[in-house]
């Protein structure tokens, strides 16, 4: 099976993005993450999982604001 056909239940897609269901379908209802419903569940492709978390990549020297400078002079 392609991993553009490979479909994953909530539950499932929620552990792999390391968060609970709720946020899940907080994501999904956001238009973060496309969802799929089929008859009364909701499924999403792997594909659009991992081009999500793609889009979520920290990019390197964007997080100097987390630790700023010490006014003592020491890092």
């Amino acid at each position: 099976m392609s991993d553009s056909s490979q479909w994953l239940g909530t539950t499932e897609a929620a552990e792999r993005l390391g968060v609970v269901p709720r946020t899940l379908y907080r994501m999904i209802d956001e238009g973060q993450i496309p969802a799929y419903k089929m008859g009364r569940v909701i499924r999403v492709k792997a594909s659009d999982l991992d081009a999500f978390l793609e889009t979520t990549r920290v990019q390197p020297g964007s997080l100097a604001h987390l630790y700023p400078e010490r006014v003592d002079g020491q890092p």
